[in-house]
């Protein structure tokens, strides 16, 4: 039986994130996303030249609400956050390394801006793979600390997040003085997100530095929302559509925010299977959705992921 084939006219972005030495960077390594002319994994439309890439989160100071079922997979480098992007890299296998200066927020460590960018010169130094790098979500805040940071990872093509309607030309400024990209983020609204992306390249982002990002629900908690936003996207995206063609990239650990993940109760079996399976399935739905990067929190989850990408990029299930 000959299986249909469906063509598409339009062609994700191939984007490449991070600077190897030739480029002025010191990564070992680009890591490149996108490129491809066909849904997710259905190679028989088109091609897929890169698997989904799976990164890690690391954040700068660890809140008193962070899930303690990741947490005790750091507890011998809880005192550092290079430490954790290490073994990260070296441990678990991130493709690359999420930082988020959450210690910065004036509402909590309030952090510098000249400490922000300490942290993510250690960062650099302590790993080898592509950095993308989140402010504290505080607008003024991050205005500073983005400069800071821009200037401490010069030549280092990083993505600094996140950028958003109505709040995006300080952070757009940051990526373009010293050479990197940016996430863009939009909630769960095709619109909003090609808004965005036009607002941006209207503003001089160029088209092959901006990521996008949808918001990603986890399990039980609007997934299906968020895989049918993606997946509208990456139609439309493969239809033509110029501003909806930039990779997407998925935070996933919004799976450990569902209470399920990770509650003790005996009926739901034990949570420290559990919690990893929530957050590794909420990734798969991001996947099968469009998604080319994700940033993830246990390393039992992106094992689990990373078995089932070689797989389907394999043509397996």
């Amino acid at each position: 039986m000959q299986l249909p084939v469906e063509k598409w006219t339009g062609k994700i972005r191939e984007i490449a994130i991070g600077a190897v030495k030739e480029e002025g960077g010191s990564r070992s390594r680009k890591l490149v996303v996108g490129g491809q002319s066909a849904l997710p994994f259905l190679d028989i439309d088109g091609t897929i030249p890169h698997p989904p890439a799976l990164g890690m989160e690391v954040v700068d100071v660890i809140s008193p609400d962070f899930p303690a079922l990741v947490k005790q997979e750091f507890d011998d480098v809880l005192d550092s956050a290079a430490k954790r992007a290490k073994k990260c890299v070296e441990s678990f296998g991130a493709d690359f390394i999420c930082l988020k200066l959450e210690g910065a927020n004036p509402e909590g460590s309030n952090r510098s801006p000249e400490e922000a960018a300490v942290t993510v010169k250690e960062v650099l130094a302590a790993v080898s793979v592509p950095l993308l790098i989140y402010g504290c979500g505080n607008e003024e805040k991050d205005s500073k600390v983005m400069e800071a940071v821009s200037y401490a990872a010069k030549g280092e093509r990083c993505f600094l997040g996140l950028a958003e309607n109505g709040k995006y030309k300080s952070i757009a400024v940051a990526s373009m003085a010293n050479g990197h990209g940016l996430v863009a983020f939009s909630n769960l609204d095709i619109n909003l997100a090609k808004q965005l992306n036009i607002l941006l390249t209207d503003f001089g982002v160029k088209p092959e530095n901006i990521l996008m990002d949808p918001l990603m629900a986890g399990i039980g908690y609007g997934v299906e929302y968020s895989y049918s936003v993606m997946e509208r996207i990456r139609l439309a995206a493969l239809m033509g559509d110029s501003m909806l063609q930039m990779p997407m990239i998925c935070d996933v650990g919004t799976a450990w925010k569902a209470r399920e993940s990770s509650v003790v109760d005996p009926h739901l079996g034990d949570p420290k299977r559990r919690g990893p399976l929530w957050e590794a399935t909420t990734a798969m739905a991001a996947m099968t959705a469009g998604a080319d990067l994700l940033i993830m929190r246990h390393p039992k989850s992106i094992a689990l992921v990373r078995v089932s990408v070689n797989n389907l990029m394999k043509g397996g299930v």
